[in-house]
Parts: C-alpha cells; structure tokens; sequence
C-alpha cells in the first residue's frame, strides 16, 4: 500500500503515547546522531559525503578549522599553533604545529604516544597523489605543489616508492614545522588545509594500509565499533589536547544564547552513536521517542510540525523541542554523463528533458517549498552569485516536445529506455524517481529507475557508469572554485567531475578564476564560465536547499552549518 503523508501522521498520532522522550541514566551523555544512509568510507583519502564526512570529522583534525559562532566563516587554527607566514609572492606557507598532540592509541605505536610531526601533514598528502587510492582529494593539489605531479607520475602504483619518495614542495622543517611551496598563487589553500582530505596520518599506520577499518586521528572521540550500515560507535579521547569553546560569537550566537560555554574546555559529550536510519519516517518517529537527539524535519511531517507563520506549533513545544532554521550551501540538480552515447551527444535531447521537468512541482513535493528555486550554477552566499541570473529554460510542454523532435526522437519515438540511477533505495528516493520518470513520460520518453545503496551509487559515479541521475554538492567552502571544481577536464571522474563534463575555454578560463582573490574581474570570468555551462547543459539545476531542523531541548549550543562538520565537541547534554 502507498503510504500518504496523512497515513504516516495518523500512525505517528497512535504510535506517540508509547514513546517515551526519557534518556536512560547510563546514557545521558550520549547524543544520537541519525545518518540517512550507509558510511562509504571512514578512510580521510576519500570520504567526501555528507555522511561520511559526519564521523569523519569528529576523530580526524585539519590544521584550521571554521569558527563555530562567526558568520560569516572564519578560519582559525585547530592542529596548527597559528595562522601561517605567507612568502610576499603566496607561493611558500610556514606552518608551525602544536606542541603535544596525541593520537588515539594505535597497535603500531607499540603502547607508547604518539604525537603529531610535520611529516604527519606530508604523508597525507602524499596518500591524495597515489593514483591506486583514486582520491577524491587530489583535486585540491593537482598541479599546484611543487613536484607533487611529478612524484605521482614517477611513484605510479608503487606501495614502496609511496612511502620512501619525497616530494620537492612539501618539507618537515623540523617536528613541528611544515613548510609547503606551491607552483603559483593558491588562494583557496588555507581553505584546502581544513579539509578532512588533508588530515595527518603517521607514518607507522600508513605502511599498514588499515583505513577502511580503523580510524587512527587526533579528535576529540575515537572509533569503537562499527557495524556496517546499521550503527557506529565512538567515545571521548581521554589525551585529547586542550581546545577551547570560542569565547565570541556572532549576532545569531548571541540571540540563541550560545556562549555560556564560552572559554570551556572541549568536548562536552562522553559517547557518540550514529544511527544508519535510511526511511525520513523511521528517523521522524525514533526522533520522537528521544531515541535521536537532533533531525532534519522530514517533508511529510513539515506542517504537522510548522505553523504558517514558519515557527514550531504549540503542541510540540510543549514536548520540549527546538526548531531552527538555518541557511545551507547545499544545492541539487539532475546530471548528464557527457560521455553517455545517448544524453551526452545529443544537446536537444538534453534540452527537452530539461524544459520537462516541472521544478516548481518538485520543491514543493520533497521540500514543501522550503527550497529556493534555483537561477544559477552558483549558491547564493559565495562571492561573484547574481541574484538576477537566469537560466535558459523552465517547464514548458511544448517547447520540451520540439526540442525531443530536434533531437531526432519525435514525440520518443526511436529513443532507446533511458536509465535514472537513485542516489540509495529509500522511500524518498524511489518517489524523487518517480516524479522524474512521470515528467518524462509526459512529452514520450521512457526511463528505467535502478535502485542503489549509497555506497553503490557512488562507486558507479566513480566509475562513470551513470546515465541520469539526481545530484548535488555541498560547498567544502564558500568560494566559486569549489563549485566549478565539479565541472573542470581533469576532474572527471573518478574525480569529483562526475558528469565527465568538457570544455576548452572553460577549463582555461577556471585556471585563471582559480588563483584570483575576490574582485570585479574576477565576477565577470565567473559570469562567463557559468554561461559556458548553461549553453553547454551538463545539469539541470533544481534548488538550493534551506534546513529546518529540530532538536531537544536536552541538545545545548546546537548550530547547525554545513561546511563546520565537527561540531560535536562543543555540544552538551543536560
């Protein structure tokens, strides 16, 4: 039986006087954090999913990490002892490390600590350039170290040359001083060193080669268990160096009451629990029950949930929930692999589909109109995005039908079952699917839905095997080079260009965009390679999303931002 947002909220209706919001006293410093899908990887090469990226962060450190209370983002140091000395020319970054900082225990430290070192940094690197880790971070220093390149050509899939060849631009000045020398001007740098693809590794782990099951970092909890796709475990580090709660904030910090715990001493939270909850109304009803401590407010429980005027209705407030709303550098769009024989060659094709599909329909039945159409392949919030940009089609009948005839497929006739692959197997994703393939059919073409795990889904699109499918990007930082990083030559994939997209002049004019810092120049090249995108038509852009996320009152200092990722640590539980 098709279950309807009514159905779910009467069951919620009959099912809520069972549960309980009460916390077991042995848990009462535990959060619970749901997940929508499996963990693909805990190994820093290559995690680069939301979800992954979830645990990731909470047992691996970056030099610098994002302020938690500033809007808008601010880099500050986290493993190194101060923001770096930048030659005048930007191509050398001196980078002192703390004194003192242990990593979680290890069988290859022979019982002994083992603290971070310069060459930590270099060895990750190191691991991104190893062309049988097929990183998804190597884009961040491809071609712009001194000698990496040539390392990568001259190591090859060379285990032993992987950990014995130097690399020319990376040097451990002594224990506690990295020192990187880069090609040319890399303005994004400071933002790359926060990253998780750039976290150290020891050398005495990385010879064993124990990523996909371990988690050897300097984070504030460390791995306990793991069982794959149902939950994973993780537990405060008793050596974990002293951090600090920040001490300012902005204005929203202020309005939410957010630095009590201001100059404090981090983490808070004893244990972390990441829940593997794939169905919205399995995490909806488990939220409920106080078996989850925070959650995105799934589309079917919404106006339930939300009164008109966009606050939490007075029934749940009275169950001693919190919601919050929170602006996102998340965005989706439908991809074209520019390879595929069929949707790649054929740009009417590709124009037909998107004049077909019906965006308006689809935010307002997966976000009840909670996302924000989108107008450009830019999010609002990074420099150089034009709130007046328009993109060069919408939902019109008609105008689909005659480009599917341009194509050469008169009302579908003649055109082979196209296949849309689902980003996993939920409810949410079937039904996203579906409403696609209904567009679709309206104007004649057939399409083939393949259900997917996570996991699977992303081996395919490493793999270039996808033809259509929903995609998007939430931003590792607030710059347009992160977005057209996604669309470059030497990004496809298995890089993180997975629509395998092409084009000479806007790969030359990305080179240039890449090592410029904020300017009206550098807006207009920005606004030239986003028409080269749009003529070309690698994505049709749907929504920039907008969160609503509830919490328990119990959950302290919550703010929710996407690009700071390791925010358990300054979390409490009351």
């Amino acid at each position: 039986m098709h279950k309807t947002p009514l159905f779910n909220f009467i069951l919620f209706i009959l099912l809520l006087p069972l549960f309980s919001c009460r916390v077991d006293k042995d848990d009462k410093n535990t959060l619970r954090f749901p997940l929508t899908e499996s963990i693909s990887t805990i190994d820093p090469v290559n995690a680069y999913d939301s979800v992954s990226m979830s645990v990731i962060y909470q047992g691996y450190e970056q030099l610098f990490e994002y302020h938690y209370l500033r809007k808008p983002l601010k880099l500050v140091p986290l493993l190194a002892e101060e923001m770096p000395q930048v030659s005048d020319d930007g191509l050398t970054y001196t980078i002192k490390i703390k004194e003192g900082v242990q990593y979680h225990d290890h069988p290859a430290f022979n019982g002994l600590p083992r603290y971070v070192e310069a060459q930590d940094f270099i060895n990750q690197i190191k691991r991104l350039a190893f062309t049988p880790y097929r990183s998804n971070g190597w884009w961040l220093f491809d071609g712009r170290v001194v000698g990496l390149n040539k390392f990568r050509k001259e190591v090859g899939s060379d285990f032993e040359k992987l950990l014995t060849t130097n690399v020319d631009g990376l040097r451990a000045l002594d224990k506690r001083t990295l020192q990187i020398k880069l090609i040319a001007p890399y303005p994004q740098m400071l933002n790359a060193l926060a990253m998780s693809f750039t976290s150290p590794i020891p050398f005495e782990v990385m010879k064993k080669e124990t990523f996909l099951d371990e988690l050897i970092g300097t984070g504030p909890y460390k791995l306990d268990k793991w069982f794959r796709g149902s939950k994973l475990f993780m537990s405060r580090f008793n050596n974990y160096h002293k951090s600090f709660y920040p001490g300012k904030g902005d204005r929203f910090a202020h309005s939410k009451n957010l630095l009590t715990d201001a100059g404090k001493r981090v983490p808070f939270i004893d244990k972390i629990e990441f829940h593997i909850i794939k169905e919205a109304q399995t995490r909806w009803l488990q939220f409920m029950s106080g078996k989850l401590d925070f959650l995105r407010v799934p589309k079917d429980n919404y106006h339930s949930l939300v009164s008109p005027s966009g606050e939490l209705t007075e029934e749940f407030r009275d169950k001693k929930i919190t919601l919050d709303i929170f602006s996102s550098f998340t965005y989706w769009w439908f991809s074209f692999n520019m390879k595929d024989p069929i949707v790649g060659t054929n740009k009417n094709l590709r124009l037909a589909i998107a004049h077909a599909v019906n965006v308006e329909k689809y935010i307002k039945t997966f976000t009840n109109n909670i996302g924000l159409k989108a107008n450009s392949i830019y999010p609002p919030g990074i420099p150089g995005y034009d709130p007046s940009r328009k993109l060069p089609y919408s939902y019109n009948i008609e105008k689909a039908k005659e480009y599917l005839r341009k194509a050469g497929y008169p009302d579908g006739k003649g055109l082979p079952t196209l296949i849309y692959d689902t980003r996993a197997s939920s409810t949410t994703q079937r039904q996203r699917a579906e409403l696609l393939k209904q567009d679709l059919e309206a104007i004649g073409i057939k399409m083939k839905i393949q259900l997917n795990t996570f996991p699977a889904f992303l081996k395919k699109s490493k793999e270039g095997k996808l033809q259509i499918w929903l995609d998007g990007w939430t931003l590792d930082y607030p710059d347009s080079e992160n977005v057209l990083q996604l669309l470059t030559t030497q990004n496809q994939a298995p890089g993180p260009n997975v629509s395998n997209y092409s084009n000479t002049d806007f790969d030359k004019k990305f080179e240039s965009i890449k090592v410029m810092n904020d300017s009206d120049e550098k807006y207009l090249l920005m606004s030239q390679v986003e028409d080269i995108v749009l003529e070309d038509l690698p994505w049709v852009l749907l929504y920039y999303s907008r969160d609503y996320i509830v919490y328990h009152n119990r959950l302290k200092n919550f703010r929710y931002n996407d690009l700071v990722v390791n925010k358990v640590k300054y979390l409490r539980l009351k």
